[in-house]
């Protein structure tokens, strides 16, 4: 995604055009911490990229909708991607969200 490594950046290019990807939820929030805390990449940069990247027809997302609604709310937020998909997780399948972090808890109610 960064092209920061030339090796690196061909092989990933090569898999994702010729395969079908499975990226799970895990992953993606992986790729996000990695993106933000290591790379300094703002928020909403992140999303952009990563909301494109999830519409390539061979990209598999297991909850495409609770992704996109947790990028929405990471973009506009100062929130850890990992409770924007617990939130999201509850406003897109009702799940209900058990807490006792302050942030998150403040947003579900």
């Amino acid at each position: 995604m960064l092209n920061d490594h030339e090796v690196l950046s061909d092989q990933a290019n090569k898999i994702i055009e010729d395969n079908e990807v499975l990226l799970p939820n895990e992953v993606i929030a992986e790729i996000v911490y990695v993106l933000e805390k290591v790379y300094k990449v703002k928020s909403d940069e992140i999303c952009d990229t990563l909301l494109d990247l999830i519409k390539f027809t061979n990209i598999i997302v297991d909850d495409i909708e609770v992704i996109e609604e947790a990028f929405l709310l990471f973009s506009r937020r100062r929130l850890d991607f990992v409770d924007t998909l617990l939130y999201a997780y509850r406003k897109v399948k009702g799940y209900e969200i058990y807490t006792s972090d302050k942030k998150l808890k403040n947003l579900l109610t």
